[in-house]
């Protein structure tokens, strides 16, 4: 029987180019959704956003019942989750863009404006960059993928740090804990290595 991935929709989420790339990536049953019913018993579900923290937070604490849904299948009962840029980004306790806004708290730390080491280097950070792996995760590979963001995830443990990149100093790239995983890059926008990375998420057995 196929697994059911749940892609929520919150009204900030990159949701045809992710769909498609799961689709691509081996996906049979990918429900782009904004019922928490439908997330309650999903196998594995994907949180994508792009745009604010705070509006991103906002948009997904006002659908009735589906942050509690989300702690439910993903904290109580381990289903494998993927975050994607702000979806990941939201598993922070805190962000502070145009205001301090409270995140999921899933993952410790704070998410603020990136500030480079030099001015030279350009806000956003945009295009093409380095995956680098931290230590050995199922999912993380060393490679390049597309990434879009001006803010980063100030990681509280190091041992949450899956995957670092740099631009103008390091950046946290992916972080994650037991079956929970998010990744600052786009996967859907980052070609044959992004399309990897997603077979393997829907493959993988935290």
């Amino acid at each position: 029987m196929a697994e059911t991935i749940a892609l929520i929709d919150f009204g900030a989420g990159n949701l045809h180019s992710v769909h498609n790339a799961l689709m691509a990536a081996g996906a049979s049953d990918v429900a782009v959704t904004t019922d928490p019913k439908l997330v309650a018993r999903a196998d594995r579900i994907i949180l994508p956003g792009v745009g604010a923290f705070g509006a991103c937070r906002d948009a997904l604490v006002g659908i009735d019942g589906m942050v509690a849904a989300m702690e439910q299948r993903v904290r109580a009962e381990g289903v494998p989750f993927l975050g994607i840029c702000v979806g990941m980004q939201m598993l922070a306790d805190r962000g502070i863009e145009f205001g301090s806004h409270e995140g999921l708290g899933w993952i410790g730390g704070t998410v603020a404006a990136i500030e480079p080491e030099s001015a030279a280097i350009k806000i956003p950070h945009m295009g093409w960059n380095d995956v680098t792996p931290t230590e050995g995760h199922d999912l993380l590979e060393a490679g390049e993928a597309y990434y879009l963001h001006g803010f980063h995830f100030d990681v509280a443990a190091e041992s949450d740090i899956l995957a670092t990149t740099n631009h103008g100093g390091p950046l946290v790239a992916a972080v994650g804990r037991d079956n929970i995983v998010g990744v600052q890059f786009h996967p859907e926008k980052s070609q044959a290595y992004g399309l990897a990375f997603l077979d393997r998420f829907l493959g993988w057995k935290p």
